[in-house]
């Protein structure tokens, strides 16, 4: 039942023989739901939108996403979550995110990239302002 080329697409769908070890068994509709869950890009469609790594933009049709809300401010920055802060690293990562989303670079761009485009850099400055200043970090830290 497992062999051959469809055992192979259905081990890559996440769909395991029920008895192998630490596996549990899911059914189709599982593994499509999981499969369709995957962030899209909202102009294109296309997997790998928003929340995949440090992308901002939709690899296909290099439009802007939206803001991940999950995202906290030490990720954001790329900054380990402790209290001492690289304050040059973070001054240089705040100076590369700007001149990737700032409002002014998106004057030509749909309406929903311009929004999501101010979104995104009062998310950038806000988390600068939050982790520059140490009572601000502390604070961000045990909240």
């Amino acid at each position: 039942m497992w062999k051959g080329k469809g055992g192979a697409l259905l081990w890559m769908w996440g769909l395991r023989p029920t008895g192998v070890p630490g596996k549990r068994m899911l059914s189709y509709d599982a593994a499509m739901q999981a499969r369709n869950n995957s962030p899209r890009c909202w102009n294109c469609g296309s997997p790998g939108g928003p929340g995949r790594g440090d992308r901002f933009f939709c690899p296909q049709c290099r439009a802007l996403q939206p803001p991940d809300p999950s995202r906290d401010y030490f990720s954001l920055m790329d900054c380990n979550r402790s209290f001492r802060v690289d304050t040059t690293k973070l001054q240089h990562r705040y100076q590369q995110l700007q001149r990737l989303v700032h409002p002014d670079f998106f004057s030509q761009r749909s309406q929903t990239e311009k929004n999501f485009s101010e979104k995104h850099s009062t998310l950038v400055n806000d988390a600068y302002k939050t982790l520059l200043a140490p009572l601000s970090r502390g604070l961000y830290l045990v909240s």
